[in-house]
């Protein structure tokens, strides 16, 4: 474990980080808190905020919250049930106005990842209608997002018409792969981690040909772009060169998809042995502090020379979730040296208050807006707080549950 300092912090942040979400509540879903955490009325109602939202609270219903179970009921009868959904073409927007008109842009594999995770981890924490969720959602997924040749994910498709965008890319298979794993939690569907196991040996096979950076952009036939979005390289969703938090990101999930795949008796790519461990390394080597300041800067070339130096919390938080996890796979007490390194970063930078985390900061420390603005969700803050007091499991939500039942059978 890491020290006490480390987890009391941990802890006391996992419940504040809940406090401060539960204002995000609103008619149509959960609203982008600003940096006062007050609903951002002129950004609308994002459907990746209203799931990742819905998941947390079905989080902070396992952990005892005695608001949440309200709160992911609201967020799975929101996603069925809200103009997010478009009965029409059984998708969900991108995005609607706060009076429920959609809002313009394409339908994406990427927010759609989060319907799924959202009813995974409410159907686990037995929140009314996660299960009619889960499947309308799959559903979708078969129908408009999977790629069977490929064995991924398509990454847009036109609203109007459902053509196919050209574009793929690995930040939105990133997530079907935890949406994968959270699905096969919940339903203990094979073909689940079959596909995830797919998605991720292309994944990291790219990795491997490139030198150990992630390619985050692709054309239609999976050859990597490495130039894409050159001129516009703080890009929030589509940024240029590799992003080092998807790094840590996938080799958490590595170890997740391989863990649940030896449980299951599926076979996966021998690499996943190895590269969660050299993918974190080089995080390290790379993203943390190599411009003279700490934290991990956003973006790297394919050089591995810093782009964007902004640091932004996520980034920070995955290098926590990837950490503990790597600690507990590999019995490697050096990674609880980092994840206390992470700890102190965390309270003397990001964290304003509690529960409230700083999105963004330019190099020198100074919060800014470049690429993030507010403090829009406390995803991949409430998991990082969580995942080192659990076992590592397909799920956060199933490894709440087996830790409280494995709590129960020591009292």
């Amino acid at each position: 474990m890491t020290t006490l300092t480390t987890r009391q912090l941990f802890d006391a942040q996992a419940w504040s980080l809940l406090a401060f979400g539960k204002r995000s509540r609103i008619e149509h879903g959960f609203g982008w808190l600003d940096d006062d955490g007050n609903i951002d009325v002129g950004r609308g109602v994002h459907l990746w905020i209203t799931g990742r939202m819905t998941h947390c609270f079905a989080l902070g219903h396992l952990m005892g919250d005695p608001d949440c179970a309200a709160l992911a009921a609201h967020g799975i009868a929101r996603l069925l049930d809200s103009p997010l959904h478009d009965a029409s073409t059984g998708a969900w927007f991108r995005a609607v106005d706060m009076d429920g008109t959609p809002l313009p842009g394409p339908l994406r594999s990427y927010d759609h990842s989060f319907v799924i995770l959202a009813a995974a981890s409410a159907l686990l924490a037995e929140v009314p209608r996660a299960q009619e969720l889960l499947d309308a959602a799959l559903l979708t997924f078969e129908r408009l997002w999977w790629d069977e040749d490929a064995g991924m994910v398509v990454d847009a498709r036109k609203r109007e018409t459902l053509a196919v965008d050209p574009y793929r890319g690995a930040n939105a298979n990133m997530y079907t792969v935890e949406a994968l794993l959270a699905a096969y939690s919940a339903t203990r569907e094979p073909l689940h981690l079959r596909r995830a196991v797919r998605i991720t040996s292309r994944i990291a096979q790219a990795v491997v040909t490139h030198a150990f950076r992630l390619p985050e952009h692709f054309d239609s036939s999976w050859r990597a772009v490495l130039d894409y979005n050159r001129d516009r390289p703080t890009d929030a969703f589509r940024p240029y060169g590799s992003v080092v938090g998807h790094w840590l990101e996938w080799a958490r999930l590595m170890v997740q998809l391989r863990t649940a795949c030896s449980a299951a008796g599926i076979g996966f790519d021998p690499l996943l042995d190895s590269l969660p461990k050299r993918m974190y390394r080089q995080a390290l080597q790379e993203g943390w502090g190599t411009d003279g300041s700490q934290g991990f800067v956003y973006t790297v070339d394919f050089h591995g020379h810093p782009v964007v130096r902004e640091r932004l919390s996520w980034v920070l938080c995955e290098g926590i979730s990837a950490a503990e996890t790597l600690r507990q796979a590999t019995g490697d007490d050096s990674y609880e040296h980092d994840v206390d390194i992470y700890a102190a970063w965390a309270r003397k930078h990001l964290i304003e208050d509690p529960g409230q985390w700083r999105e963004e900061l330019h190099s020198d420390e100074r919060s800014i807006s470049s690429t993030w603005s507010g403090k829009p969700d406390i995803y991949h803050a409430l998991q990082a707080m969580l995942v080192g007091r659990l076992p590592i499991t397909p799920s956060f939500a199933e490894g709440l549950l087996l830790s409280e039942s494995e709590s129960r059978a020591r009292r």
